[in-house]
C-alpha cells in the first residue's frame, strides 16, 4: 500500500531555509539526472500525484543565480534584473517561504498601483496564488486587500502611490515589486522601513528592472542592502525567438541595457553628453552611405599595462553631419598591438588621417604607428586644455543634431555620458580613453567644416 504523502508540519517547515530547500533540491535533481531511462520510469511510478506536481514544480533548486536568496545577515535583498528574468517568481516564492516558515507573519507587498499589485504579484502567473504548493490554501479578500495563507499569515497589499498608508503597520517581511515605477515613492519606502520592526530579523525584498528615482537611491543607499543581478536572456524558459528579436531590436541601446540587461544607467551630475542625447544621436549602421572622409582618433596609453587605448573611426557624411562609425579601441595592448589596430581600421575605411594625442611624445606616437605601416597622414596633438573644455564643442555639435552614432558602442558611450563640464570624468575606468579618441576625430572633421575644435597644440 502507498503511503500516502502529508505536508510537514509547521515546526518541520520553520526548519527549512531557501538555502537548506536549494541544497536537497539540488541533491535530488541530481540523483533524477543519474538515472537510466528505466529507473526514472520506475521512482515516477512510485510517486504520488502530489509527488509528482510538487516534483514539476519544484522552485528551490532550479533558479537561476539571481532568483537564491543571498547568504549573511541581510536586511534588504535587492534583484535587479531585465523583463523576463523570473523576478516575480523568486519574490512570490521568498514570501511563500516566509508565510510557511513563520506562522502568524505580517507581510507587507508594495507595488506602484493597487491595480498593478494584484494584476502581478497577487493573481498573476507567477504571483503568489500561482506558486502555492498543491496542499495549501491561500485566500484573496480583495475587500481589505489581504491574502492569507494556510500557516495564518497575512500579506496587505498597499499602493506606493498612498504612502501614507504604510504609516503605523508593522511587518516581519516586505515585497516591493518594480520600484521603477513608483513615482511618488519615497514617502511609500521610508514608512514601510519604519515598520519593519516585528520579529527578530524583519527582512524586504525588492523585485524591479533598474531606473533611477528618489525610491530606488533608498534602497540603494540603504544599510544592509545585497543585491543580485539578471538579464532577459538568462532564464532558460523563456521562447528563444523572444529572446532574440529584442537583442535584435534593443541590444545595446540604452532602452536594452536597461530593460533587458539590468543595468543601472544615470545621468552624471553636469555631463557633457547624457543617454537620451546620445540615444537621439543614434541610427542604422547601414543608413550613413558612402563618407565623404574618415578620420581616425587615438588615445594611446602610456604603458601596455596602463589604460585602454583608444581608437575611434568617424566620418564626414554626404549630408554634412559627421558620425561615429566604429569603436575600435584595444585593451591593455603593447605600441605595435595598438598601431597595427589603428593601421587595420584605417583600411577598413579607407581613412584619410589619423589624429592621435602624444602624451608621450609626438615624434613617439608618429614613430609607432609608422612602424604598422600607416602611410596615411599623422596629426600628433597635444592638449593646451583639460578634457572638459577640449570636449564641449564636440558636445555641442550633438546638441546641434551635427553628429550621429552608426550603431551602438556602449563602452564608449560610457564614457562620453562620464565627461563634465568643469573637467571632472565620472565613468567607468581611471581615464576616458575612448571618449577622448572620439573627441580628437570628431574634432579634426568640425574643423574642415569650420567649427573650431578643442584647445590643441600641434606638434
Amino acid at each position: 500500500m502507498k503511503r500516502r504523502w502529508r505536508a510537514p508540519k509547521a515546526r518541520a517547515v520553520k526548519d527549512w531555509t531557501p538555502q537548506r530547500l536549494t541544497a536537497w533540491s539540488e541533491i535530488v535533481f541530481a540523483q533524477l539526472s543519474g538515472l537510466t531511462p528505466k529507473e526514472l520510469r520506475w521512482v515516477m511510478q512510485g510517486m504520488t500525484a502530489a509527488q509528482l506536481s510538487e516534483l514539476a514544480r519544484r522552485w528551490y533548486g532550479q533558479q537561476n543565480d539571481g532568483q537564491r536568496e543571498p547568504a549573511g545577515d541581510w536586511r534588504i535583498w535587492l534583484i535587479q534584473a531585465g523583463r523576463g528574468f523570473g523576478k516575480t517568481r523568486a519574490g512570490a516564492e521568498w514570501v511563500s517561504q516566509v508565510a510557511r516558515a513563520v506562522p502568524g507573519a505580517r507581510i507587507a507587498l508594495v507595488a506602484a498601483t493597487i491595480a498593478d499589485g494584484q494584476r502581478v504579484m497577487i493573481e498573476g502567473p507567477s504571483g503568489l496564488i500561482a506558486v502555492k504548493r498543491d496542499h495549501e490554501a491561500v485566500r484573496w479578500a480583495p475587500g481589505r486587500r489581504e491574502l492569507i495563507f494556510d500557516s495564518g499569515a497575512v500579506a496587505t497589499l498597499y499602493s506606493a502611490e498612498a504612502g501614507e498608508e504604510l504609516r503605523g503597520p508593522e511587518h516581519h517581511a516586505a515585497w516591493c515589486d518594480e520600484l521603477a515605477k513608483w513615482r511618488r515613492g519615497t514617502a511609500a519606502w521610508d514608512n514601510l522601513m519604519l515598520g519593519m520592526r516585528l520579529g527578530e530579523r524583519p527582512r524586504v525584498v525588492v523585485t524591479t528592472t533598474p531606473r533611477t528615482n528618489d525610491a530606488m537611491r533608498r534602497v540603494l543607499a540603504a544599510p544592509g542592502m545585497l543585491p543580485t543581478y539578471g538579464r532577459t536572456g538568462e532564464n532558460p524558459y523563456l521562447p528563444a525567438s523572444f529572446v532574440e528579436a529584442m537583442l535584435a531590436s534593443y541590444g545595446g541601446t540604452r532602452l536594452g541595457r536597461q530593460e533587458l540587461g539590468g543595468e543601472m544607467l544615470e545621468d552624471v551630475e553636469g555631463a557633457l553628453w547624457t543617454r537620451a542625447l546620445i540615444e537621439g544621436a543614434r541610427v542604422d549602421a547601414d543608413a550613413v552611405g558612402k563618407p565623404v572622409r574618415v578620420v581616425i582618433g587615438v588615445d594611446p596609453p602610456a604603458t601596455s599595462e596602463g589604460d585602454a587605448c583608444g581608437i575611434v573611426v568617424a566620418a564626414l557624411l554626404r549630408d554634412g553631419r559627421l558620425a561615429v562609425i566604429e569603436d575600435a579601441s584595444v585593451e591593455k595592448a603593447s605600441p605595435a598591438r595598438w598601431a597595427q589596430a589603428v593601421a587595420a581600421a584605417a583600411a577598413r575605411w579607407g581613412a584619410d588621417r589619423v589624429v592621435a594625442e602624444s602624451n608621450m611624445g609626438g615624434e613617439m606616437v608618429a614613430g609607432t604607428l609608422r612602424a604598422a605601416a600607416i602611410a596615411l597622414p599623422v596629426k600628433a596633438v597635444h592638449a593646451s586644455v583639460g578634457k572638459a573644455r577640449r570636449a564641449e564643442p564636440v558636445a555641442l555639435a550633438y546638441e546641434r543634431g551635427q553628429v550621429v552614432h552608426a550603431g551602438v558602442f556602449a563602452a564608449l558611450e560610457d564614457e562620453l555620458c562620464g565627461l563634465q563640464v568643469g573637467g571632472g570624468y565620472a565613468g567607468p575606468g581611471r581615464s576616458p580613453d575612448r571618449a577622448d579618441a572620439c573627441v580628437w576625430a570628431l574634432a579634426e572633421l568640425l574643423r574642415g567644416v569650420g567649427v573650431a575644435g578643442p584647445g590643441v597644440t600641434r606638434i
